[in-house]
């Protein structure tokens, strides 16, 4: 039944219409409306409401999903999001595949057809010249599936609505522990082999955690030498929650140096770290020449530290300092305790201290029976004389 008319007393209608079947569970969903008038009015009105409904839906099976990712890209730009990586998957992933197929078309299957294809080898051109890549890692299939969910969700959204539904995404299992760390001298060795703008970058990122764009987005106004104090604004972070972190004499020293660079040779400029005074979007053939050069590689030749370590890192840090759990999560941006699981904040140095803990505490109690049993004998002889 696409619609119906349900009396509620005097002239009070309720005006039903069917709305499809709910993705995830297969129930079937109904969109409710009041409406006062006589019954020949409610009909009337329930009739213009099932053709817009029938219009959305004629117009929403013939949307392509290269438009629902068109779209996609647009609300990322817009929100002030992680363009560059978006553009960069649905312009090498997923637009190959999904963008000239109707989005009403596709459908669990087409979404598993994917996931099997990104499970494979496979080449890609660069130039002149073809580049092996392996399998893509489930973490990695996952985000991607997310964008596409993301995809849906916004066509189904919009008015009129693009796609009426969105289609079940399965999505992987993930074994995402991540183990990278920067002990202090792996530290100090990258810091000094990189260029002296990108310095101050690691730095911040060593001492608070923070996510690498939101330490290349700070800009001035954020920052308040006077108090100490770095502050991100809802809406600059990635979990869009603002966050107030309060500088380190380290960190303290590294900003007042960048302000004064900036007030002397880039007095118009208002970012917090940049390049002559325009702002550093990335940096990774420095990072790579600083790592070998700290001899911070692979067999391969490619870099054993990412930049994401320092983010580890400097959650580890806070806690090692003995910093509150939760506090810790406030200055770096964690949403969820579950993160200090899954980033797997431990070394090898933090298991062999608890080792040696470990042996101290038994070694301590192996003397404590001798002890009590001496005691005890003390007490009963006392009690009979």
């Amino acid at each position: 039944m696409p619609g119906q008319i349900i009396d509620r007393g005097g002239d009070a209608w309720m005006v039903r219409l069917y709305a499809g079947r709910d993705p995830q569970t297969g129930k079937r969903k109904y969109s409710n409306q009041t409406f006062h008038g006589t019954r020949k009015e409610a009909q009337k009105f329930l009739t213009s409401e099932l053709s817009k409904l029938e219009q959305g839906i004629t117009g929403a099976s013939k949307a392509l999903m290269g438009a629902l990712l068109d779209d996609l890209l647009a609300d990322y730009k817009i929100n002030g999001k992680s363009y560059e990586w978006v553009d960069h998957v649905v312009r090498v992933h997923l637009r190959p595949f999904f963008s000239k197929v109707k989005a009403a078309k596709i459908g669990t299957d087409q979404i598993r057809a994917y996931i099997a294809m990104r499970q494979q080898p496979h080449t890609r051109n660069h130039g002149e010249h073809k580049r092996e890549y392996g399998p893509a890692a489930n973490a990695t299939i996952n985000r991607e599936l997310a964008l596409l969910r993301r995809a849906f969700n916004l066509g189904r959204m919009a008015t009129p609505p693009k796609v009426s539904a969105a289609p079940f995404i399965p999505m992987l299992a993930e074994n995402n522990v991540r183990k990278g760390f920067f002990e202090h001298d792996a530290y100090l060795a990258v810091r000094r082999a990189l260029p002296e703008e990108i310095r101050p970058v690691l730095t911040f990122a060593y001492f608070t955690g923070c996510r690498k764009a939101e330490i290349l987005a700070l800009q001035w106004h954020q920052v308040d030498l006077s108090e100490r104090v770095v502050r991100l604004e809802p809406g600059e972070t990635k979990n869009d929650e603002g966050r107030t972190i309060f500088l380190t004499p380290d960190l303290y020293e590294v900003l007042a140096m960048q302000r004064e660079v900036r007030d002397r040779y880039f007095p118009e400029s208002p970012w917090v770290f940049s390049r002559a005074g325009k702002p550093i979007l990335e940096f990774k053939g420095a990072w790579a020449s600083a790592c070998k050069a700290a001899a911070l590689t692979g067999q391969d030749g490619e870099p054993d530290k990412l930049f994401h370590d320092l983010r580890r890192t400097g959650v580890r840090n806070l806690i090692r300092a003995g910093v509150p759990e939760r506090v810790a999560m406030l200055i770096s941006g964690h949403k969820t305790r579950a993160v200090f699981d899954r980033y797997n904040i431990v070394s090898e140095s933090d298991l062999k201290d608890a080792a040696r803990r470990l042996g101290e505490y038994v070694a301590h109690k192996s003397t404590q029976p001798a002890d009590s049993a001496h005691k005890s004998a003390h007490i009963a002889r006392e009690s009979v004389n």
